[in-house]
């Protein structure tokens, strides 16, 4: 990772912005929050609500929910971590907006995800489809404790 990192993530309850800080304050990159224009409610996240915000949206491959404010800057950096928790085996979509916010060509991006139980699999042949003109590394699920000790190590790679 020779010029800059950014570790830009969204998270819903929490758990997707502690591994996110816990890799930047690690490797000593930039931390971005994907921040939706209108923010999520309890209510919006109820996945078992056919009716609910996220589940409208995840059955919606087209749907681009608004993000609050972009990266500064976004060619400062080479190398872009994209963390977020899985929902419905894939990226929430506005993970889709953020990568369709900004010419990534040339840069490296490394996805990592939360999940209750799902994979990341999914979700990277999802995001390789959306954003087929960078570097893909290959992804982690962090639910444990190991996010600053994989940072550090595709860092070193």
């Amino acid at each position: 990772m020779s010029k800059k990192t950014l570790v830009a993530y969204f998270s819903a309850s929490g758990v997707t912005a502690r591994r996110a800080k816990e890799m930047a304050d690690a490797i000593g990159a930039d931390l971005y929050e994907i921040c939706p224009e209108q923010p999520y409610t309890p209510a919006n996240l109820n996945w078992m609500d056919k009716k609910s915000r996220s589940t409208i949206e995840m059955n919606d491959p087209s749907s681009r929910p608004a993000i609050a404010r972009p990266v500064q800057d976004m060619g400062q950096y080479d190398t872009v971590l994209i963390g977020f928790p899985v929902w419905w085996y894939v990226e929430p979509r506005i993970i889709d907006t953020f990568l369709e916010s900004y010419d990534l060509s040339g840069k490296t991006l490394i996805p990592f995800a939360t999940s209750g139980g799902s994979g990341i699999e999914k979700a990277e042949k999802s995001l390789r489809a959306h954003c087929p003109g960078v570097t893909w590394m290959k992804g982690k699920l962090l639910n444990g404790t190991d996010a600053a000790d994989w940072a550090k190590s595709i860092r070193k790679a």
